[in-house]
């Protein structure tokens, strides 16, 4: 077990982190996107309801 976390410590430092503009812009775009979906699905939805209101 200890032998574990030690290697998990040394892989560790080889890790790339982005930095706190990369994680912002990556929030900003993903959060963009998300909203972007949920408004066309919901448009959708909405078409079809009425759409289907009408047949029915």
């Amino acid at each position: 077990m200890f032998n574990y976390f030690k290697e998990v410590r040394a892989e560790m430092k080889h890790v790339s982190w982005p930095t706190r503009r990369m994680v912002v812009v990556y929030t900003a775009v993903v959060v963009a996107i998300s909203l972007s979906v949920a408004v066309y699905l919901g448009l959708l939805d909405y078409v079809f309801t009425v759409f289907i209101k009408q047949i029915v």
